[in-house]
């Protein structure tokens, strides 16, 4: 290798760093909460994160869109209480893939005690010797309300699977059982929407990473992850196993492509939209009554240790 390779080699491992770090900086921009990212973006430059002109424009596009389609679920929701509508999504991918973002932005202006999440952990003992879909059924929608499901009794076709936490007769009852399962709730009215997000190695690489660098994204970041990261591979199959197997007619997989989040959340967002046959009801117009004034009100004095101090 002459002297010009040797530095067009370097250059290349400089520029494919640079395109990395930038990366890392997106991922912690992201981390801001939505009511404050528009609001923090002169600062961002004195931080040291770097973010483009075309990037900052995309982002306002971002959010008017999001904002809009928020509207929208608003009215959804208003719809499902009103006709006592059942539904259910379900949220999978990899670790990292973006499920949690885009649950956050779904419930994020929702009534949360008719839009619940079911996020459950590992099964305990006792839940062990359970029909395996029992402790999903308890968090099944009521009328008028929607559950989110992040991560779902499709955890025994991926995570399960590959860490070896079911048997092989119970992998293959799983399969047997869950068209069967779907399709008697589907028959009860209940409606289910299945989305898988996926992403690429790369990219998954680049959000464990700065889970990793950022200590107020490390708590995300569990053991399990790690080893899944190691274990690409065999969730790739598991993975394109449960979608052809379970992929039915009453309640299909969408394949939401994860690597650019904000799209991502956009585009399931606007298809959860489509899926359900929402209109905006109409209520009469509220009017805010007058308060009542009674001549022998008074209004005892707070003792002053009992105020949270005026810290900020």
């Amino acid at each position: 290798m002459n002297e010009l390779d040797r530095e067009a080699a370097i250059e290349q491992d400089l520029e494919a760093e640079r395109h990395r770090r930038r990366r890392l900086d997106e991922e912690l921009i992201d981390a801001y909460d939505e009511e404050l990212e528009m609001e923090v973006d002169d600062r961002l430059q004195e931080s040291g994160l770097q973010i483009s002109d075309e990037a900052r424009a995309l982002r306002r596009v971002y959010f008017r869109e999001l904002i809009r389609l928020q509207g929208e679920l608003v009215k959804m929701q208003d719809w499902i209480i009103s006709t006592g509508h059942r539904l259910v999504v379900i949220f999978e991918g990899r670790d990292a893939a973006g499920k949690g973002g885009v649950i956050k932005r779904i419930t994020q202006r929702l009534n949360p005690r008719m839009c619940r999440v079911a996020a459950l952990p590992a099964p305990n003992n006792r839940e062990r010797t359970q029909w395996y879909f029992q402790r999903y059924v308890q968090h099944l929608p009521a009328g008028g309300e929607m559950v989110l499901f992040d991560r779902s009794w499709y955890n025994r076709a991926g995570v399960e699977r590959v860490m070896n936490f079911c048997t092989d007769d119970e992998y293959e009852e799983f399969f047997r059982s869950v068209p069967e399962f779907e399709k008697m709730l589907v028959r009860s009215g209940v409606q289910i929407v299945k989305y898988w997000f996926s992403i690429t190695d790369d990219e998954q690489e680049v959000r464990f990473q700065s889970r990793i660098d950022d200590p107020l994204k490390q708590w995300k970041l569990s053991p399990m992850d790690l080893e899944s990261r190691r274990r690409w591979e065999a969730y790739t199959h598991v993975k394109e196993v449960m979608l052809q197997r379970s992929h039915i007619p009453e309640a299909p997989w969408w394949v939401v492509q994860g690597v650019d989040k904000k799209r991502a959340r956009l585009n399931c967002i606007h298809h959860l939209l489509s899926q359900v046959p929402y209109h905006e009801v109409e209520h009469p117009q509220v009017t805010l009554p007058a308060r009542v004034h009674h001549p022998d009100y008074i209004r005892q004095p707070v003792p002053e240790n009992m105020f949270v101090p005026d810290v900020y």
